[in-house]
């Protein structure tokens, strides 16, 4: 499944980065939690757009994700900031290295609460003691199109006719003409499982909270080290 996430996101990559080029005021808000001189660590960055928010702040900004065509349109997109290809569940970094890692709607692309747990943990790993991991995560609960996605599939694997573990779904990507060109990848969060898994981690939780309107209602997640 990571490996099609990869795959799918290559694929996508030009599209996305044309369909996410604005900048959503909940993501701005986010970065109030950075001061300057912060090391900052966008963990799954796409199309790197948060640098637009943190870019004039003064800090040190990196951005990586697991898509190397994602990479490439960042880069030509924000010539002036830092990206490259790094795998989240194993991060070429020492411990203790940002003092904010952000994550945008990242890893309910992660199959397993395994591998989510490590995704958390090397979040956590690289932090400075003190720092905050700062996470948007969709809220399909509270998205119309999201719960309905939810309901087929908890159907199929209730009659044995799906291979995915409980609360995963595949959402389709559509291209300009709306046909559907790959199947993407997501895991349906419930704001008590993002907290649970934060606290299995290691993190202390500074705020957790829903916010948004459907379609694009997000859990919001502040942790410190």
């Amino acid at each position: 499944m990571l490996k099609k996430t990869i795959q799918d996101y290559n694929l996508i990559a030009e599209d996305y980065a044309r369909t996410r080029a604005f900048v959503s005021e909940d993501i701005r808000s986010l970065g109030e939690h950075t001061e300057s001189g912060d090391k900052v660590l966008d963990l799954g960055c796409a199309n790197g757009r948060l640098f637009e928010v943190l870019g004039n702040k003064n800090v040190d900004f990196l951005g990586v994700d697991n898509s190397p065509k994602l990479i490439e349109v960042a880069q030509k997109r924000y010539p002036k900031a830092g990206f490259q290809t790094a795998d989240a569940l194993n991060l070429p970094f020492p411990d203790d290295h940002f003092d904010k890692v952000y994550s945008i709607s990242v890893i309910h692309h992660i199959p397993s609460k395994e591998l989510q747990l490590q995704f958390m943990k090397e979040a956590r790993r690289v932090l400075k003691p003190q720092g905050l991991l700062i996470m948007r995560v969709w809220d399909f609960w509270r998205r119309k199109a999201g719960f309905e996605l939810f309901l087929k599939y908890a159907l199929l694997k209730l009659a044995g006719r799906s291979k995915l573990d409980f609360k995963d779904v595949f959402l389709p990507w559509n291209d300009s003409s709306r046909k559907a060109i790959i199947q993407r990848y997501f895991h349906c969060f419930t704001k008590k499982e993002l907290e649970g898994l934060a606290k299995e981690a290691g993190f202390k939780i500074i705020k957790i909270w829903r916010a948004g309107k459907d379609p694009r209602t997000n859990i919001y997640l502040i942790a410190q080290k």
